[in-house]
């Protein structure tokens, strides 16, 4: 039986410094384009904050939820019963294995600006991936979502 409501849903949004950065590209852009009068620097200002806002939501956009029996991160959509038992990563231990511990063969949903993440590996045979790493604000609300979703699927 599947549940009706979703367990799990966390967006990835950027940080509010990225939003003061898109400010600052308009400004810069308007600057660039002040020696074409005020029009111009109006339309760099816009114009360029809305480049940088749209570039920055998009990269923030990203989802994770587990709804029924199934994760989907990003654009992957991984059965639970495919999934090992989840380990949460502290902030140290999840730069260790963006970085030297690293396989280039893993899916890695990966924030570097969230310091923390859940590595879950993948129990399929047939799939190569060793495992996901999933960068999270809250790894152990993600850990527990994916284990009550492997009971229920059970």
């Amino acid at each position: 039986m599947q549940p009706s409501a979703t367990p799990y849903e966390e967006r990835l949004t950027a940080p509010r410094s990225w939003w003061l950065l898109s400010l600052l590209v308009g400004v810069s852009m308007a600057l660039i384009l002040l020696p074409f009068g005020t029009l111009a620097l109006l339309g760099g200002l816009v114009g360029g904050t809305a480049v940088a806002a749209t570039v920055a939501s998009s990269y923030g956009s990203v989802r994770i939820r587990v709804v029924g029996d199934s994760l989907i991160a990003g654009d992957a959509k991984i059965p639970v019963s495919a999934l090992g038992e989840a380990e949460v990563l502290d902030a140290e231990e999840a730069r260790a294995w963006r970085t030297h511990k690293a396989d280039t063969r893993a899916f890695l949903l990966l924030r570097a600006y969230i310091p923390t993440a859940l590595r879950v590996p993948v129990t399929d045979p047939a799939d190569p991936t060793p495992y996901l790493y999933l960068s999270t604000r809250e790894p152990e609300r993600l850990a527990a979502a994916l284990a009550a979703a492997g009971k229920a699927a059970a």
